[in-house]
């Protein structure tokens, strides 16, 4: 990405998940940024609760360890790589590959795209 990534209190929504991942359309996450400390909350659907920390990578892509509580009171762990692509309308695309650290530590895609304030 030519310009710099911002991505303090930006939102996200889920737009496309594996089959064996546990977020959707109904799952919303916060993310804050400190220089290229990366952290943030994510609930909704199947996802009670949860939070993600990392860091923003000079390219703008994202490193980050995720956990949250799923409606069945699991705790579920794992690492995500997410690479940005802007759209037109401005708007950031985060494509990731990410792999479960609990249970089948199964990995997975999803697509996640920011929501217009």
């Amino acid at each position: 990405m030519s310009t710099p990534i911002h991505y303090d209190q930006r939102l996200f929504r889920s737009v496309a998940n594996s089959a064996n991942g546990e977020v959707s359309g109904q799952t919303l996450f916060t993310y804050f940024q400190e220089a290229d400390l990366l952290w943030g909350t994510y609930r909704g659907g199947a996802v009670r609760f949860g939070t993600l920390t990392g860091r923003v990578l000079t390219d703008g892509s994202l490193d980050f360890a995720y956990q949250h509580l799923n409606q069945e009171n699991e705790l579920m762990t794992g690492r995500c790589l997410s690479q940005p692509e802007r759209l037109p309308d401005g708007r950031l695309r985060l494509h990731e590959r990410w792999r479960w650290t609990c249970r089948d530590f199964s990995e997975g895609e999803s697509v996640i795209e920011s929501v217009l304030p």
